[in-house]
């Protein structure tokens, strides 16, 4: 059984949580001297740093959300001057606004951390080569997938998103032994190869993966596994942690929260802690993150965590697959597309009445949105050239928010569902069995 570091891996329940409260304290006052926001929130709170004594007291500091990245855009929640930054990854936000996260030196070594102790977990080591398949740039999950697997010694193949005939020569040709990149794309890649003839068993390297970025099941993994003869792993993060962080070890059973970086807590519908195993609210604080530190942010996920001793050895909590949303966030494709989002675009267009419906199909694990929008009453048109026009225009203008592409139809006004209550925007028919 490897490990990265096996002293913090396996230090007692009892040693990580002493270290998780003392962190916490330092993390708190830290926060209550240089934030002007989260001194703010303390104080409307009527709380000071020296009442966080406990893991009870802690409970009490104010939550941070989604919203407040959004509206403290691009850099109010930075607590460390532009100089003392080496980097600045940007992903989309709720209505087009981006969230902005800065990095200093040690927040990329922490995060790097982070993905070396996971991938030595499930059986990386500085033999491997694997092909990232994840986008570079502003995305976090290129960089981070990159430098974790440089921590540990693998050669990274840092090909990037899609080209798939040359991914697949890169992946004959070339020793690479594993993958990281969304489900779907992995399956893209197992059809792509059957039509090709190319078995890859028996004409790749490949034995292991890091798949995420987007929903995906147990029998989604099975599936995949029987497939292609490789073991995937699944992966968990977000741009406000630092990226992609958590991975599973060889015994697949959970992703390890390392408890020296975070500090996890699952809350039911009134906020109160779930019990070891039961679902609730992620809510994470990040315990050594510097220029852009998380204090109990509510990410929307729902899952469960669990303390027991994992079999590989490891004494960190699991956190378990993620199985809903609190918002009314999609994941499509491996991006964040927020109703909102959408919403915004059509408010643009004079061409388009506020009535709009977005439908999501996978076919062989492959997201497909549909997003249907009626046309305003003065602009009704039988002239098919006009009509291309706009649905280019609404095509073009949702691809530059979105950051994805999507299957735009305009349709008569009046064609859509009408909803008494609270409208229903979305139909989703993806299937992950």
């Amino acid at each position: 059984m490897a490990f990265w570091n096996k002293q913090v891996e396996t230090m007692p329940r009892e040693e990580l949580e002493k270290l998780q409260l003392n962190l916490l304290k330092l993390k708190v006052r830290e926060m209550y001297n240089v934030s002007p926001f989260f001194h703010d929130r303390m104080r409307e709170a009527n709380l000071l740093p020296d009442d966080i004594d406990s893991f009870e007291a802690f409970r009490k500091v104010p939550f941070m959300r989604k919203t407040d990245l959004r509206d403290n855009y691009p850099d109010k929640l930075f607590v460390r001057a532009y100089e003392d930054l080496v980097r600045v990854h940007v992903s989309s936000g709720t209505t087009g606004r981006p969230t902005v996260v800065g990095y200093t030196q040690n927040d990329i070594n922490m995060w790097a951390e982070s993905l070396a102790r996971g991938m030595t977990s499930f059986g990386m080591s500085r033999r491997d080569m694997i092909q990232n398949f994840h986008g570079y740039g502003l995305f976090t999950g290129g960089l981070g997938v990159h430098y974790g697997a440089e921590r540990i010694g693998a050669t990274v193949l840092p090909i990037g998103t899609g080209n798939t005939a040359r991914q697949i020569q890169l992946m004959q040709d070339l020793p690479v032994t594993t993958w990281a990149g969304t489900p779907s794309y992995m399956f893209h890649i197992a059809d792509t190869c059957d039509q090709m003839g190319i078995d890859i068993r028996e004409d790749t390297k490949v034995r292991l993966a890091i798949a995420g970025g987007e929903p995906w099941s147990e029998s989604m993994r099975n599936k995949l596994q029987d497939r292609t003869g490789v073991r995937v792993h699944n992966c968990y993060g977000a741009s406000e942690f630092s990226g992609p962080m958590f991975l599973e070890c060889e015994k697949q059973d959970g992703l390890h929260v390392w408890a020296d970086l975070c500090y996890m807590e699952i809350l039911d519908k009134n906020g109160e802690p779930c019990a070891d195993g039961e679902r609730g609210e992620v809510v994470v604080t990040m315990l050594q993150k510097e220029a852009f530190p998380l204090i109990r942010y509510k990410i929307g996920d729902v899952s469960a965590l669990t303390w027991e001793k994992c079999e590989c050895g490891r004494t960190h909590p699991r956190l378990m697959r993620i199985s809903g949303r609190t918002d009314d966030m999609l994941v499509v494709r491996g991006v964040n597309v927020f109703p909102s989002q959408i919403e915004s675009v059509i408010g643009e267009m004079p061409f388009l009445s506020p009535f709009y419906h977005i439908t999501l199909t996978n076919e062989n694990y492959m997201d497909q949105m549909t997003v249907e929008v009626e046309l305003s009453e003065d602009h009704l048109t039988e002239d098919m050239v006009e009509l291309g026009r706009m649905t280019n225009a609404l095509s073009s203008r949702m691809k530059e928010i979105l950051n994805i592409k999507s299957d735009v139809r305009l349709v008569l006004p009046g064609s859509l569902k009408r909803f008494e209550g609270k409208a229903q925007h979305v139909t989703d028919n993806r299937k992950y069995d």
